[in-house]
């Protein structure tokens, strides 16, 4: 696939979704979206087929994963949006802001401070939201390229239908620590038992938010993944993929089946999914078919492959004794010990 052409518009379809969960009793995640700054439009739209042109000012989502008790997290990540949301605005969009990619960059620091400072305010001025905080990620849609600002374990991947499912942002976690200082290998991270605990975030009355950046250039058919880790924490990576490799050309069906996928294998966390996909060119030859994989995942069917060479075993086990059985029954029915049989069976195919 061609990369596409940062001086001129690309299309993009985008779905959305988020979840309470099966365990939660309300979800403190929360997201905004905007096809097109320029216009001021916040809106999820009603039709995820519909083709959106990235205006001249481009496009944000973005996702929080609040923390606190009571209705503390719910309010940290709606704080979190909605200064996004202010700082993303028509009217403060300057072309200074978005001059190349370090002014971008300075801009969504700059966005995601306030946020944690609105959220820090908050918590002083009530007393019932004290330990508030939230996690965020962001991504700024604009030129041609991704713009990702993040702070936590929310997070961002790039699905390319040749290349697979990557993921772009990097945990802010005690885990993920411990895999960047080898003390763990990264295929032990999903199951370790403290993989909730996070080093940064928003709201945190210790710490300065300290959100990490990166810019993608984005090509034509690929879709962008921003999620909580209710989805991750359900889903390994390479579920998600085969879950995006089987839908991908169905962007409402791939939000829905990536929800799904979660509460499937439990739901334990409020879960939220939100993809922009990137539209190929129209006449240009079409993405070679992939092979289909399963796109539904639950602890049932993780283990059944297991189950099965177990079963399996056991039962040609249990033919061989038997066999073994009768066969020694009927030496004894001949008249010949059955110590006698096996010396002559030795001597037959051993010697």
């Amino acid at each position: 696939m061609g990369e596409t052409n940062s001086n001129s518009p690309f299309k993009f379809k985008l779905g959305a979704q988020t979840n309470v969960g099966c365990v939660r009793t309300n979800n403190e995640d929360n997201f905004v979206v905007s096809t097109d700054l320029a216009a001021g439009e916040w809106l999820l739209p009603r039709d995820c087929h519909t083709l959106f042109t990235l205006g001249d000012k481009g496009a944000m989502l973005v996702v929080a994963d609040g923390m606190g008790g009571l209705d503390a997290g719910e309010i940290a990540s709606r704080i979190a949006v909605d200064t996004v949301k202010e700082f993303f605005s028509a009217d403060k969009i300057t072309d200074e802001i978005a001059k190349d990619d370090s002014a971008i960059r300075k801009y969504m620091h700059e966005a995601v401070v306030a946020a944690d400072n609105a959220i820090k305010k908050r918590s002083k001025e009530e007393e019932g939201v004290k330990s508030m905080g939230t996690t965020l990620v962001a991504a700024w849609l604009f030129e041609g390229f991704a713009n990702i600002v993040w702070c936590g374990d929310s997070r961002a991947y790039l699905f390319n239908p040749v290349s697979g499912l990557a993921q772009v942002t990097k945990d802010h976690s005690y885990v993920q620590e411990l895999v960047d200082s080898g003390r763990l290998l990264p295929e032990y991270a999903f199951d370790h038992p403290d993989s909730n605990i996070i080093t940064r975030s928003l709201g945190n009355p210790r710490k300065a938010a300290n959100p990490d950046f990166i810019r993608l250039p984005l090509q034509e058919g690929e879709i962008l993944l921003l999620c909580t880790d209710g989805l991750n924490s359900m889903l390994r990576d390479e579920e998600i993929e085969a879950v995006m490799q089987e839908t991908s050309d169905d962007i409402d069906m791939c939000t829905k089946s990536l929800i799904q996928g979660a509460l499937d294998l439990g739901g334990h966390d409020n879960v939220t999914v939100v993809l922009c996909q990137v539209a190929p060119e129209e006449n240009k030859t079409p993405m070679p078919e992939m092979q289909q994989t399963v796109s539904t995942f639950t602890e049932k069917e993780r283990k059944k492959p297991v189950r099965k060479l177990v079963l399996w075993t056991t039962g040609i086990f249990f033919i061989l004794l038997l066999s073994c059985l009768a066969w020694l029954l009927s030496a004894e029915g001949n008249g010949q010990p059955w110590k006698n049989k096996i010396i002559h069976w030795y001597e037959q195919t051993v010697k």
